[in-house]
Parts: C-alpha cells; structure tokens; sequence
C-alpha cells in the first residue's frame, strides 16, 4: 500500500503542494486557525492512507498543548514541518525523532 503526502495550511501554503499533485490537504486560512487548527490536523492524522504530514512551522503555535505533542511525537504519520528559519536542524531533528538515529552524525 502507498503511503501519501497530506498538507495543513493556509490556502498559500497548500496551493503550491496541490499543484504537485499532493491531493490531500487542509485548507485553514490564518484568521482562523485558532478555531480550526487541531480539528483539521486531527483529520489528516486519522487517515490511514497519510504516511507524512507537511505543515508550516509557525503555524504549530496555534495547535493544543495536547495536539502539539501527538504531531511532533508521532512516528505514523511523521509530521515535517518548512518555514520558520530553523534551517536544517529541524528537519535533522524530526527526521531523528522518527527513526532513531541521527543519520548525519559524524561519528556514527
């Protein structure tokens, strides 16, 4: 079975991933995140058929103190997050949360 790629964003954020052709996606714009948010990330989370979630990373400030701590926590789906200038540690970091390991250590 194919695992898919899942969005949760603003309509801006989302728009360039659709024409990826990403097909799963929730569209929050800002003005309502704070009302939205968790319910829309609670959704794509459910669905069995998404194996990664890409959210931006600011928008992990809106999210439950509970919500927040399933997504950055969770292996299956794996959230990625892009944006808010962490550059690549916090890819680094996701991507060892994930597996385990820190793939780009050095002395590994």
């Amino acid at each position: 079975m194919s695992r898919e790629i899942a969005v949760i964003g603003s309509p801006e954020f989302t728009t360039g991933f659709q024409l990826a052709g990403v097909r799963k996606f929730e569209n929050v714009p800002q003005d309502e995140k704070e009302e939205r948010l968790d319910e829309a990330v609670r959704a794509v989370f459910s669905d069995a058929d998404v194996g990664i979630v890409v959210m931006h990373e600011d928008d992990l400030e809106y999210l439950s103190r509970e919500m927040r701590e399933t997504v950055e926590t969770s292996v299956e789906p794996v959230l990625v997050t892009l944006g808010g200038g962490t550059g690549s540690g916090g890819l680094r970091g996701q991507i060892k949360r994930a597996i385990g390991i820190d793939l780009m250590d050095e002395e590994s």
